[in-house]
């Protein structure tokens, strides 16, 4: 990628910030913030200026930019791929599978009073795909055979979803998994390929993996879904988004659906919408 630039503008470093390959200067981070919360209602907080220069000088890296300054004025006056770029290097992913296993016994529960189906489930934040899977896992052990179950299962992070959808992973990050699963689930990699496993096609069949960001009006969902995961996300949006979010799940939920949020979050405030049920599992009025 590349780009006419004028002689970079930089101003001098903020205390603290000498000796690093690019200057970084609160007005930089100030920029970088609003650029975030415009884009993805990301709200990063001050204690993020470290990890903020070092996931973007990557990017200077990679446009050929030297200054935050330029880098920063060039992307605010284009609409290109480096914006899908920017919000992929500021998104989190930690993730695994069967995190947070109250919630999957929950769903194992709901899914029991319907064994045939259908049902449509999204997991709305995807990240690398242990979740969705997780999810598939436990509709699969708990549904009848050849029962209707599809789950949608999107992501910001345009990279972090393209591994999702091949399900290949590492042995050593299949933690959370019995041997049973493993067995069931997977297939072991062999000669150049041995010590990684891939997802079976009937656990990726019924994965539709999508590109959903949540504050925006162009949701492409038609059928209300019966469950939603939208875990660990909101703890990066202030209150205002948060409600907003909210409001749009409700607007794509069935009634008596279910919501499963992250261990950090509580939604006490939106009891016009969703009445707790559990330990952080919300039931849609």
């Amino acid at each position: 990628m590349s780009a006419v630039r004028d002689t970079p503008l930089a101003a001098p470093p903020e205390p603290g910030m000498q000796g690093r390959e690019f200057v970084w200067t609160d007005r930089d981070f100030a920029r970088v913030r609003a650029l975030i919360y415009q884009r993805a209602g990301i709200n990063l907080h001050e204690g993020k200026h470290a990890m903020v220069y070092s996931r973007l000088s990557r990017r200077l890296r990679e446009t050929g930019y030297d200054s935050f300054h330029d880098y920063l004025g060039w992307l605010e006056s284009h609409d290109g791929a480096e914006w899908q770029e920017f919000i992929n290097a500021l998104t989190t992913n930690l993730t695994s599978f069967f995190r947070e296993q109250h919630h999957f016994e929950v769903f194992a529960q709901l899914l029991a009073t319907r064994p045939a189906g259908p049902w449509s489930v999204w997991c709305s934040a995807a990240s690398t795909g242990e979740e969705p899977y997780s999810i598939v896992m436990t509709a699969l052990e708990t549904l009848q055979p050849h029962a209707q179950f599809k789950l949608s299962a999107s992501d910001i992070d345009s990279k972090v979803l393209a591994h999702a959808a091949q399900g290949i992973y590492r042995l050593d990050g299949l933690k959370g998994l019995t041997p049973a699963r493993l067995q069931r689930f997977f297939l072991r990699g062999k000669q150049s390929n041995a010590g990684l496993l891939r997802a079976k096609p009937e656990l990726r069949k019924p994965i539709d993996f999508l590109s959903v960001n949540l504050i925006r009006d162009d949701w492409p969902f038609r059928e209300p879904f019966d469950a939603v995961f939208c875990r660990n996300v909101m703890i990066y949006f202030d209150a205002p988004t948060q409600r907003r979010v909210l409001e749009r799940i409700h607007r794509v939920m069935k009634p008596g659906g279910l919501l499963f949020v992250g261990h950090a979050e509580n939604f006490s405030e939106s009891r016009d919408l969703f009445t707790l049920k559990g330990k952080t599992v919300y039931e849609r009025r």
